[in-house]
């Protein structure tokens, strides 16, 4: 089990108990800030602090949520998340919340929801408008859907031999949704999912003692359908990181060892825009108190920061990253080890050649154990939750504003031309207009000011996505991917130095074209719809596939080569 989820299971089971007493000795001598405001690092020059930091709620408990876990912006610009305490029932709740800090308890969980704990997370906006999740703690756990309105849906519970203690990262451009279990399996040390949005799960890879990587703890998707992710231990290893291919094929990148160059335990793990990705260790490097690397699709491994907790004001990251629309990761320092949970905790801001800069510290009265990570809010100011502190002890929902400016988010990064994309930002009218790549969309649907559908344009280009509305353009944070397909081809036979027809949309951006995986050395675009190849030497009878910028096709039936 993963050592972070170790610590805050104890110790919201709990509810700080005997732990109090190793935290209160770790607080002795700190001086508290104000319930509203975390104190900031002061860039040199006394210009003022680089990030505000504010409680917006301090969590209470029944009937209102308690005990915190992270929130995901809405179409309605609200956020919505999980409290492992606190509802009708005091046994948790889904909850909506303001970005002023309003809270709506919108279900209140039962005990054949989890009893005595669900532990529940919304973790993904789906493409339907509604928020899909797990619960980590009833029985082996769940998968599940809550609807804006609290309509909640057990997908699918766990049982042990298909997984336990599950999480959800991404729905993907297939619809469905794709997440681990930090254990259980065929193998028994955790598994790699996908799961339909009406709840049909099927496992694409079961970890096992031996393998040199297992108990996964996070999961992402490259532009070409491969999954990337990082197990938490490993066969002699201190954890790693590992490719995964859709049909199953585990690759290991890089294994932790520990020590000064390198960290041990990995936590938090995302996918930059630059193509690589990005991830924290809990422990290890120069002084053992966690790192931040960066790691290519390759396996090459860049150690980016060691953590020191005297300069650093916090230490043994364990949250997720987040890339801002600035570019940099932001993330918190959990302080989390062995030995139990303490301060100092912080945000932390780091680009990706590794500069590292504190943002806001914790003193528990203002929040306390930000396992959540942050989440970015269209408007450019990050949100998100404390497990605990506050001045009830039962978490906070907090603000970061680092004056990042607005954007729009992309529900899905990826489409095929005449589908429709969600884009969530603020201040849309119906005369907003939408843009891939520089390309118009002409049927764009308004569901209030903070959510529109647009659909992919015939000629569509991957890239950027922006939304006009007046004087106001508003860029997508994450490029999007316009995939392509194949409808057919002409002739459907002939020898080498044959020029062959393809057909098919998104074809504009078209980098390569293979007969059988050998290479066509001469191919031109003629349109978004046409690709003109010549069969190359050495080509078998096989499929043809095109690639372009936002992806691969590949022809339904071979081309014969005579």
């Amino acid at each position: 089990m993963k050592l972070a989820r170790q610590v805050s299971f104890l110790a919201r089971i709990a509810t700080l108990c005997a732990a109090v007493v190793w935290i209160t000795a770790a607080f002795a001598g700190q001086t508290a800030g104000s319930v509203g405001q975390a104190p900031a690092r002061t860039p040199a020059g006394g210009t003022p602090p680089l990030a505000t930091y504010t409680v917006l709620y301090n969590a209470s408990g029944d009937p209102n949520p308690g005990f915190l876990t992270g929130v995901v912006q809405g179409r309605d610009g609200n956020f919505y998340g999980g409290s492992y305490q606190g509802g009708t029932n005091n046994l948790g709740s889904i909850y909506k919340i303001t970005p002023a800090g309003a809270p709506t308890v919108i279900y209140s969980l039962t005990a054949a929801d989890g009893n005595p704990q669900c532990n529940p997370s919304v973790e993904v906006l789906g493409t339907d408008g509604n928020f899909y999740g797990a619960c980590s703690y009833k029985s082996d756990g769940y998968i599940f859907k809550v609807t804006p309105s609290g309509t909640f849906t057990h997908l699918h519970d766990f049982t042990g031999a298909d997984g336990m203690e599950p999480f959800l990262e991404f729905q993907g451009s297939n619809g469905n949704f794709y997440g681990g279990c930090q254990g259980g399996g065929s193998g028994g040390e955790g598994t790699v999912f996908k799961i339909t949005p009406t709840g049909t799960l099927t496992t694409i890879y079961s970890f096992a003692g031996g393998d040199p990587i297992y108990e996964p703890t996070g999961l992402v998707q490259s532009s070409n359908g491969d999954f990337y992710g990082v197990g938490y231990q490993g066969d002699g290893t201190q954890g790693g990181v590992f490719k995964l291919t859709a049909a199953g094929v585990l690759t290991p990148l890089h294994d932790f060892e520990g020590g000064a160059s390198d960290g041990t335990n990995p936590s938090g793990f995302a996918l930059g825009t630059d193509g690589n990705f990005y991830g924290a260790t809990e422990m290890g490097g120069v002084n053992n108190e966690g790192t931040i690397y960066k790691i290519t699709p390759a396996g090459t491994f860049t150690l980016l920061h060691s953590f020191n907790v005297t300069t650093d004001e916090g230490e043994y990251p364990s949250a997720p990253l987040t890339q801002g629309s600035d570019g940099n990761f932001y993330s918190t320092a959990v302080n989390c080890d062995v030995f139990g949970c303490g301060l100092p905790e912080n945000i932390f801001e780091i680009t990706p050649r590794g500069a590292y800069t504190s943002l806001a510290s914790f003193n528990v009265t203002n929040g306390e154990f930000p396992f959540a990570g942050v989440t970015q809010d269209t408007s450019g100011i990050f949100y998100s939750v404390t497990d605990q502190g506050g001045t009830n002890g039962q978490g906070v929902f907090y603000s970061l504003n680092n004056n990042l400016s607005a954007f729009a988010s992309l529900v899905g990064t990826s489409g095929k031309e005449g589908a429709k994309v969600g884009i969530l930002g603020q201040g849309f009218s119906n005369a907003s207009v939408v843009k891939f790549d520089g390309v118009q969309a002409t049927t764009v649907m308004r569901t209030g000011a903070t959510f529109l559908s647009a659909t992919i344009p015939a000629g569509a280009l991957s890239g950027s996505v922006t939304v006009t509305t007046g004087a106001t353009t508003l860029t997508s944070n994450k490029k999007f991917s316009v995939t392509p397909t194949i409808s057919g081809f002409s002739p459907p036979s002939g020898p080498v130095g044959t020029p062959v027809t393809i057909t098919g949309t998104g074809l504009l951006q078209a980098t390569k074209v293979t007969f059988n995986h050998v290479v066509a050395t001469t191919f031109t675009v003629n349109s978004d719809t046409q690709v003109t190849a010549t069969v190359p030497t050495g080509a078998t009878t096989g499929k043809i596939a095109v690639t372009t910028t936002g992806g691969t096709a590949t022809g339904a039936t071979n081309f014969t080569v005579n």
